[in-house]
């Protein structure tokens, strides 16, 4: 397993270089969406149903044993095969299996950053089986080889002149094609890979434990159209994926619409609960496989069990100032932002994902965001604490915070030193290596510099 620490801070100084256009981009798109998320939030009691939210999630993580079997029962019941999978290379295996025992040659997928965290893609096209990204934003990335940029837009560090220059070569779309040209170009590309495959995979956003239905929300229908034309419907969900009952959708989904893009709903929500049996459409088969991946290991660790309670809308990455600095890719995972940089130490392990802790300037907005109550500020400052109390902290940090906490604790002392700092660094600060990559990317008050 590698276990060398994610360094966000080289990634995002590269990408920053290699694109100086990708600030503006992604503090456009996540603005907009942060605009949206109020707007949607604006018509609700949002306190209230964020509330229910967080209680209802804490609910089934302290009994998520129980409505594990629960559901396991169910979804046996509707004729849905269920599947455990312990880790991503467990997961990655069972999808193999069911794809060589059935012949399957094509897959589909609908969009399911799971898939993104086991690496799932590359396992199956290492196997020879051809897959294809059918949300327009994953097909994109899919297209330029890259990995998602947010949660709920993949694509939104692409400028529209690289979007046109990839489906005018990948495609044969005119040169400056607008987007409603390439939107087309797409949906007629996949309409006949759709056709043509035999399996779809997807995630999913919820499972009802009562009734062992899947759910699904989307804005496209392509995950509509792949659970219906192919004769295999594969969803891989982690395991803390579940609501007790089906009736709790009719809040939850509509609260992770309103936080993910402002909607009142998705455009498509699909309730799966089995195979097609005597119906003219859907799928023969339909399989689950509920993945762990660290998950347990996370949830028997009371003070960041909660970080399993997210429910995937991406709204912290839109509210958070350091995410808007260069998107997801720095974080090097599947999962970016405050959410990402949480879930980093848990999953992948603190000595690999301890540094994107550090990646938070702690000021709450993720907090206030978040439709399931996360205290992602405080959860920041836990991995940050076991960092340094494992000794993973920056060469020098700890003598640096031990000699501010002294400066903190005497104000007078404190304004002086910074009124000097502001007045000198300009000079002596590149000469001193902690200090003059602290002022790399800082700007000193000139109240204090011109003092």
């Amino acid at each position: 397993m590698n276990i060398e620490p994610i360094d966000y801070r080289t990634a995002a100084a590269r990408l920053l270089a290699e694109r100086p256009d990708i600030r503006e981009a992604i503090t456009r798109a996540t603005l907009a969406k942060e605009d949206r998320r109020r707007e949607g939030y604006a018509d609700i009691d949002s306190e209230a149903w964020r509330d229910w939210a967080s209680r209802l999630r804490r609910h089934v993580l302290a009994n998520l044993d129980y409505y594990l079997e629960q559901a396991g029962r169910a979804l046996e019941a509707n004729g849905i095969r269920v599947h455990w999978a312990e880790d991503a290379q467990a997961t990655c295996a069972t999808v193999l299996s069911l794809c060589h025992e059935r012949g399957v040659r094509r897959v589909v997928k609908g969009k399911s950053m799971l898939s993104e965290e086991i690496e799932l893609n590359p396992a199956l096209e290492a196997a020879g089986i051809e897959v294809t990204e059918t949300d327009l934003g994953e097909y994109l990335i899919q297209l330029a080889g890259e990995r998602p940029s947010h949660i709920i837009g993949p694509a939104y560090h692409k400028p529209l002149s690289e979007s046109q220059a990839l489906f005018a070569e990948r495609l044969g779309t005119p040169a400056g094609a607008e987007p409603s040209a390439l939107a087309a170009a797409a949906r007629k590309h996949l309409r006949q890979r759709f056709l043509a495959a035999d399996m779809m995979i997807t995630g999913a956003n919820a499972i009802a434990a009562d009734t062992g239905t899947i759910a699904l929300v989307e804005n496209e229908g392509n995950i509509r159209i792949g659970t219906t034309t192919a004769r295999i419907h594969v969803a891989c969900v982690g395991i803390e994926k579940l609501v007790p009952r089906l009736t709790d959708l009719g809040t939850l989904l509509p609260l992770l619409s309103r936080a993910a893009t402002g909607q009142r709903l998705g455009n498509y929500v699909s309730l799966i609960s089995g195979p097609r049996g005597a119906e003219p459409e859907g799928p023969d088969e339909v399989h689950v496989i509920f993945v762990d991946n660290g998950r347990s290991r996370l949830l028997a660790d009371p003070p960041a069990a909660s970080t399993l309670a997210c429910i995937r809308c991406g709204a912290c990455l839109n509210a958070c100032p350091v995410f808007r600095q260069t998107g997801g890719h720095p974080y090097q995972w599947a999962y970016s932002g405050p959410i990402g940089a949480v879930l980093a130490p848990g999953l992948l392990g603190l000595e690999r994902g301890w540094t994107l802790a550090q990646a938070s300037t702690l000021c709450g907005a993720c907090d206030a965001a978040c439709p399931v109550r996360i205290p992602l500020s405080g959860l920041l400052r836990l991995w940050r604490e076991r960092a340094a109390q494992a000794g993973l902290e920056a060469p020098g940090e700890a003598p640096a915070i031990r000699a501010y906490a002294r400066l903190a604790r005497r104000p007078h002392r404190f304004h002086m030193a910074t009124r000097l700092l502001g007045r000198f660094a300009p000079w002596f600060g590149p000469l001193v290596p902690p200090l003059s990559r602290w002022l790399r990317g800082r700007t000193l008050p000139l109240r204090n510099r011109n003092r």
